[in-house]
């Protein structure tokens, strides 16, 4: 249980530095270090990284470092993904589950260790009707129905369709974000329930580690951070997978 509590912190810290990546690890966490069932734990993950999410982005707000459009087109149609993909997660086996999580894990990987490009940002900030509200669709979807936050799908799509520069790409992601988890939550509330003393404490570690990580921003080197994260991502996709696999052979 200790070193899920730790990891709990390093999800944080990871969300405020990188905007995405760590609510990747907190399902495998919640199922492998705190042992909590996957059902519960995808909604119990939500709940963690959406309240983390929340407070990041109040205090995002206040610096006028989130892109008001582009927040508003994922978020309105990704809170539509998440409570339908919340509605699938209960027609999977647990290990079914955890095996399709563990590819996530795997894109999520590599995603990460592709990095971004500042030069590849150019003209003004953007955010096409069309293209950004089907990718809040799909990564509401994600959300819902794996537990996870979507920032490592959203972060680039703010690169590719809003041409955000890196500080406002990491505030209106951790907007959609926080959005889309309250869908999955609802939609998770119907159908099982949490171990709330567990999820809160979770949720105020993840919050310290938020903390530390927006006081250390200016100090650490984010593209560094992000292949160190990657590896350990997948790292974990190599274990979920070990662990799962036996139950389909």
């Amino acid at each position: 249980m200790i070193l899920a509590l730790v990891l709990a912190i390093a999800i944080g810290f990871s969300l405020a530095l990188l905007g995405s990546g760590g609510s990747i690890i907190t399902l495998p966490v919640l199922v492998y270090a705190a042992r909590v069932p996957a059902p519960q734990a995808v909604g119990m993950s939500l709940a963690v990284v959406g309240g983390t999410t929340l407070v990041a982005s109040v205090l995002n707000a206040r610096r006028n470092l989130i892109h008001t459009k582009a927040a508003v087109l994922f978020s309105v149609t990704g809170i539509l993904g998440a409570f339908t993909g919340a509605q699938l997660t209960h027609l999977v086996s647990p290990s079914v589950l955890m095996l399709l999580f563990a590819a996530l894990m795997i894109v999520v990987a590599g995603l990460m260790f592709r990095g971004r490009s500042e030069g590849s940002v150019a003209g003004e900030p953007q955010c096409r009707w069309a293209s950004c509200s089907t990718t809040g669709v799909v990564v509401g979807g994600l959300t819902g129905f794996l537990g996870v936050g979507g920032g490592f799908l959203i972060v680039p799509a703010l690169l590719i369709f809003g041409r955000l520069p890196l500080k406002l790409e990491i505030g209106t992601s951790l907007v959609v974000i926080t959005v889309n988890c309250v869908g999955g939550l609802v939609g998770h509330l119907r159908q099982t329930s949490f171990l709330w003393p567990t999820t809160a404490m979770f949720l105020a570690l993840a919050l310290a580690g938020m903390f530390a990580g927006r006081h250390f921003a200016a100090r650490l080197e984010a593209e560094r951070l992000r292949r160190w994260f990657a590896w350990f991502v997948l790292a974990v996709a190599v274990f979920v997978i070990a662990q799962n696999w036996k139950t389909l052979v």
